[in-house]
């Protein structure tokens, strides 16, 4: 039944937007589960980004759907599950949005709601030099222009946009107060 099915919350964006950060924050304010994407790109994904060579739809696919797979999953299983997951093109969401068994492609109408967190470039940028510096992500500041370029929104995809250059805690109470 549809009102056994949980819900799951994609915190979208660029690497440095805060996904992992917000995420986990709502999680715990919401009494739900966190999940980073980055801990499921395979060993073969991070390495190029390492090297500085951006991923492919190729590389970005099967990623992809391993995710939108784990989604299921909660939400067959009524859990509320919040994703940080760049789910930068239009295609890319609709893999994830098929996480709901009665999602009809293109509607955008289902359990699985999209957050984008939206920070300027040069913000994101400091911030993703700050983490290479101190060892702490294995995607370097250069790969930042790629992603932007990649950054699909379309009006009707219903997708919330929230400004993460304010504090996370202020970021979480926005986002909360409107799921």
């Amino acid at each position: 039944m549809a009102s056994d099915k949980g819900v799951a919350i994609v915190l979208m964006g660029v690497s440095g937007a805060g996904k992992s950060t917000v995420g986990a924050m709502l999680a715990n304010v919401i009494n739900g589960r966190f999940l980073d994407a980055d801990d499921y790109h395979p060993q073969s994904n991070k390495e190029k980004m390492q090297k500085g060579i951006p991923l492919s739809d190729e590389d970005r696919i099967p990623w992809l759907e391993t995710l939108r797979d784990v989604l299921r999953v909660g939400l067959l299983n009524g859990e509320t599950t919040i994703l940080g997951c760049s789910a930068l093109h239009k295609q890319y969401r609709e893999i994830l949005r098929s996480a709901d068994p009665d999602y009809i492609p293109g509607s955008y109408l289902c359990v699985v709601k999209f957050v984008l967190l939206d920070v300027a470039a040069e913000v994101l940028a400091a911030r993703l030099e700050k983490r290479a510096a101190e060892g702490n992500h294995f995607m370097p500041a250069k790969l930042l222009q790629s992603q932007l370029a990649l950054l699909q929104i379309e009006e009707d995809e219903g997708i919330m946009k929230v400004d993460a250059s304010l504090e996370p805690q202020a970021v979480v109470r926005t986002i909360q107060a409107s799921i």
